[in-house]
């Protein structure tokens, strides 16, 4: 069939319009992409193109309460490979492998994977500067070293349950290190540049750096002297009794904050792949869980006297080393008993039978209402991770014997930092506070505090009154009880030793024990209080003769330390027999040397020195007290005046 001219022609014309608005679309699209997309576009592109080198952020700082490092990092550079840069394998991995003494063959592998970048590890890992220097003058095309660091310790094992430890990747794996990894970490940065399809680097292209955004510092409430100070005498400790393991923690009473916690045996946080993972994953302050004796009579104390079940100086008993409660027969640590004893007396001699009586009297419901408001049973909730509960009697488990024996501290189970966290509250006015080890968060840049952690006050458990008896009567147990070994003299220090049966397969052994002191000073404005535990101490096994000496040891220099001045208001020392008694230096300078002798008692040795007639100097100075049959140095010179 012909088709006419015209027909023709409206067909052309549409198909002319047609094309001519498929090219005005495209013309739109195309300036579309161009104009509007164009940018986000080409950064796509680039971004497809560009490879990243990483660099570490430097992981915050971990600082004590005066700012002293504990924990920083070095730098400890990284060696990466761009494989598809990497223009001679062989020689590439022979050179590479002389300065990290790793297999050629190992390096080869590594070298030529088809990745962008490879790590070259684990000799390539947080190496030296040293080693790192050596690896940039050989200029090995597609190996690069890039900045990292690594963490350090600078006091080496000190601490170091506290702080626990890094990964490889600066990643927080224990104690405060992890407990806190989000904040310390900050946030890595690179070195890009642009590569082709095959990794190579294009010509011409420029590189863009992003700085790493360093972790924030922590400051610590630890004090680093007194840890050391801590450390040390548990370090003795070991060596003197050959203990299964010590432990120790010191805190503020009044703001819950941990001045030094440390056990034993303990670990290099550098080094800890070279320990047993049972050392380095068990602070055993906040872990270990035990009886914990007769340390626990001070709560059953404060409770009879807030309760006004007890006067302390009034009320009597007898004690005729046991008594008998539903059948069961509950002795005193001494045969034959104490006799008849005031209550105060009671507390001074560590008398179970007095303290039955006081569980006795306030009953199963008051007692461990009391208990549970001191914070047993629950985690006190400080600020490291694997803490413990401990184990209380469910209240209708609790019989007339379970009454007595826990009124004692027998059949209970609590940690270290649940015991220091309630006798606070017992001594500084019935404050029961959440211990902390986190003080504040530091700008790494400026050094400022952007956020400082407050003391966290639980709850009032008693009165202020009946902590002031608490305190009296704690302080009567050093002067004159069973706590007479944590005496110091000047200051005034209460405290209370604890004895306690371990158990072994089930069941009380008769020859392990885990002996403890916690003690406190001054006795009436409370500074500091520390709780020492020996664990299966070789000898005799008692708190008053091994964990009293080792507190008040860490007591007399923590508190010369925090220059706690010196007093004449404790009570005077009791003495018992093979004790040495103290006695005070006269004043000696300016005598003569014949006149010395006359005015030296005679319980203290005399060592002179120096050619001279007239006494200069003397040490110890006059008005110090020390042990009778000590030795007095002076120092001789000049001639003697007529």
């Amino acid at each position: 069939m012909k088709v006419s001219n015209v027909t023709v022609r409206r067909r052309l014309l549409l198909v002319l319009l047609g094309g001519l608005l498929l090219f005005a679309a495209l013309m739109i699209r195309l300036a579309y992409v161009q104009l509007v997309m164009g940018t986000e576009l080409a950064n796509r592109a680039e971004e497809s193109w560009r490879r990243n080198i990483p660099f570490t952020a430097k992981r915050g700082e971990i600082l004590d309460r005066n700012g002293v490092r504990l924990a920083h990092n070095i730098s400890s550079p990284t060696v990466m490979a761009v494989p598809a840069q990497v223009q001679n394998p062989e020689e590439t991995a022979r050179e590479l492998g002389k300065v990290l003494g790793m297999p050629q063959e190992k390096l080869a592998e590594l070298i030529t994977k088809r990745e962008l970048i490879v790590r070259i590890q684990p000799a390539g890992r947080k190496i030296s500067v040293e080693k790192a220097a050596q690896i940039k003058e050989l200029n090995l095309p597609g190996i690069v070293v890039g900045e990292d660091n690594k963490r350090h310790y600078p006091f080496g094992n000190l601490a170091s349950h506290i702080l626990g430890f890094t990964g490889i990747d600066n990643q927080g794996l224990t104690g405060i290190e992890l407990s806190y990894d989000a904040y310390l970490q900050g946030v890595n940065g690179s070195v890009s540049f642009l590569a082709d399809a095959k990794g190579r680097e294009m010509p011409g292209s420029t590189e863009r750096y992003t700085q790493p955004r360093d972790g924030m510092n922590l400051q610590l409430t630890l004090d680093k002297n007194i840890q050391a100070i801590v450390e040390r005498e548990l370090d003795q400790a070991m060596v003197k009794h050959q203990a299964n393991q010590v432990l120790a923690i010191a805190m503020d009473p009044n703001t819950g904050e941990i001045l030094a916690m440390a056990s034993r045996p303990d670990y290099d946080p550098a080094n800890f792949r070279e320990y047993p993972a049972e050392i380095y994953n068990r602070n055993l302050p906040i872990w270990m869980t035990y009886e914990p004796g007769s340390t626990f009579k001070i709560i059953t104390l404060a409770a009879a006297l807030e309760e006004g079940k007890v006067d302390l100086d009034r009320d009597t008993f007898h004690d005729s080393g046991e008594i008998e409660v539903a059948g069961a027969h509950l002795h005193c640590w001494k045969g034959g008993g104490h006799g008849s004893q005031t209550f105060l007396e009671g507390v001074q001699n560590s008398c179970n039978p007095g303290f039955v009586i006081l569980g006795q009297r306030l009953g199963k419901e008051s007692l461990f209402e009391y208990i549970r408001n001191f914070g047993f049973g629950q985690k006190t909730g400080i600020d490291l991770m694997g803490e413990e509960n401990g184990i209380l009697f469910k209240l209708s488990q609790v019989g007339p014997v379970e009454l007595a024996t826990t009124s004692f501290g027998q059949g209970v189970s609590v940690t270290p930092i649940q015991q220091v966290a309630a006798v606070s509250a017992a001594i500084n006015g019935g404050k029961l506070y959440q211990p902390y080890v986190a003080k504040a968060w530091l700008d790494p840049v400026t050094g400022e505090a952007v956020e400082t952690i407050e003391p966290k006050l639980v709850r009032n458990v008693i009165s202020e009154e009946t902590s002031k008896e608490v305190r009296r009567a704690l302080e009567s147990v050093v002067a004159k009880g069973t706590g007479r070994n944590a005496y110091i003299d000047g200051y005034r220090v209460g405290g209370k030793t604890g004895t306690a049966q371990k158990v072994v397969n089930g069941r009380y052994s008769k020859s392990e024990h885990i002996v403890s002191f916690i003690g406190f000073a001054p006795a009436d404005d409370p500074q500091v209080v520390i709780y020492a535990a020996v664990d299966n101490p070789k000898g005799l096994q008692f708190g008053g003769l091994i964990a009293a000496p080792l507190v008040r040891n860490m007591l007399e220099d923590t508190l010369r330390y925090m220059e706690v001045k010196p007093r004449k208001d404790q009570i005077e020392k009791e003495y018992q027999y093979l004790d040495t008694p103290l006695v005070e230096v006269p004043n000696l300078v300016g005598l003569s040397k014949s006149d010395i002798y006359h005015t030296l008692q005679s319980n203290l040795n005399l060592a002179p020195s120096g050619s001279g007639e007239v006494v200069v100097s003397q040490a110890p100075k006059a008005g110090t007290r020390i042990e009778r049959g000590s030795t007095v140095r002076v120092y001789l010179s000049g001639e003697a005046k007529e």
